[in-house]
């Protein structure tokens, strides 16, 4: 189910992208249709649009074209969401009910990570421009921090507040069994169903009226934990190191403890010390919270 899965929407995102990307390069836009399709699906957002001058564009030349977009996050999004979410999907449709307390968890929390950021960019950040322009560019800085890395405006533009909330997107990142990284989506999910149980003084949290297990709850707070103490520990060594500003700094250790790709233009110029501490946090984040935490404490 997975390999066909992921063949079949790559493939079909390579070939929705195919008139474009043929249309600017030729005949070598069917290879640069089959990568950025492969690069938007497992999350990776690499790109292979650099020029001479203009060696890191990513998506910005096609911030303006609808298909591009589109499908562009389309394929970020049945990336991150997991497999088994698809697999309830696929099986049982449109009967809600029916599918894994994950799967309605996953799609919930999803949701909510998409409509709510796309509003605040949509109001306070683009606002030049046509409506078209303005929904397209507020949904795609929505949807790729999550953890695609491909971008279609100048992050280094942005605002401090839409920077920082492009930061809290990279740390929570994609969902349980995807291609995406981050702390997930269910990790942001429990902790939101504790604390809500908290302020109601009930002993146990829950899920669509399903108890959350006490082990569930231990598991998202060490992993939320550890994410935010490999982040702010990252960007406190390279803003020292570099003499940046801490704000510049997050953003940079965010992403790469994430495994997101976005940067604000300041990678290329880090020293060893600091490029290393992107590396070893790219690495960290990637292996996986619990897993890291298992080969450090776990008996024999």
């Amino acid at each position: 189910f997975i390999l066909k899965g992921t063949f079949l929407v790559e493939l079909l995102g390579a070939l929705a992208l195919l008139p474009i990307f043929c249309r600017d390069y030729g005949l070598r836009g069917v290879w640069m249709s089959v990568f950025h399709s492969v690069s938007a699906f497992c999350n990776a957002g690499f790109d292979i649009l650099g020029r001479a001058d203009a060696p890191y564009p990513s998506l910005t030349a096609y911030a303006a074209d609808p298909l591009v977009n589109i499908v562009i996050m389309l394929l970020i999004i049945v990336g991150g969401i997991g497999f088994l979410t698809w697999d309830d999907v696929c099986t049982h449709g449109l009967h809600l009910r029916r599918y894994r307390m994950q799967s309605k968890v996953i799609l919930v929390t999803t949701a909510f990570l998409l409509v709510l950021p796309s509003l605040y960019f949509y109001c306070f950040e683009f606002t030049a421009g046509s409506a078209r322009q303005r929904i397209l560019l507020s949904m795609f800085q929505s949807v790729t921090p999550r953890t695609a890395g491909f971008n279609t405006a100048d992050l280094a533009a942005m605002g401090s507040t839409s920077q920082a909330l492009m930061v809290v997107l990279m740390l929570l990142g994609g969902s349980p069994g995807s291609t995406a990284g981050g702390m997930k989506t269910t990790t942001f999910a429990v902790l939101l169903a504790n604390m809500w149980a908290t302020f109601r003084r009930r002993e146990d949290a829950e899920f669509f009226g399903r108890r959350i297990d006490g082990s569930a709850v231990k598991n998202a707070a060490t992993i939320a934990g550890m994410y935010l103490t490999l982040f702010f520990l990252g960007a406190f060594v390279i803003a020292t190191a570099e003499q940046l500003p801490m704000s510049v700094c997050l953003y940079e250790t965010a992403s790469a403890v994430a495994t997101v790709g976005l940067t604000l233009g300041i990678t290329p110029q880090l020293g060893i010390l600091s490029q290393g501490v992107l590396i070893a946090l790219m690495f960290l984040g990637r292996v996986g919270g619990l897993t890291l935490i298992y080969a450090a404490f776990g008996s024999s």
